[in-house]
């Protein structure tokens, strides 16, 4: 899980907008975006542990690349988020932030941001 609030945050305050609402997408398979606590390192290590848990590389996957649990979490977390602006500042809680998750890397990855003006 990789902390990205701080790189669309930069992206919000360069587009210029006041009020809208950010679309953030990844294009892949075998990640996903969350947005949880970013406080407590523990928090982002134990989402880690129980998805491993839940998602165990022992099953009789018959996806032949090797990485059917990769391609599970993606679908259990999701490919994208929306998030609202006001005052050119995402609209989040006071310990969330935006993660991205790579389940089958480390790969070279692409977010997706889209900034609809309100």
């Amino acid at each position: 899980m990789c902390d990205i609030t701080r790189e669309v945050q930069a992206l919000v305050r360069e587009n210029g907008a006041a009020e809208g609402v950010c679309h953030i997408f990844v294009p892949h398979t075998t990640c996903g975006l969350a947005i949880n606590e970013n406080a407590d390192p523990d928090v982002k290590r134990d989402i880690i542990a129980k998805l491993d848990d839940a998602v165990s590389e022992d099953f009789d996957y018959r996806h032949g690349e090797g990485n059917s649990p990769a391609h599970i979490k993606s679908v259990l977390v999701g490919p994208s988020l929306t998030v609202f602006i006001e005052d050119k500042t995402l609209q989040l809680g006071t310990w969330q932030g935006l993660y991205l998750c790579e389940y089958d890397g480390p790969r070279s990855r692409e977010v997706w941001v889209k900034i609809l003006k309100g």
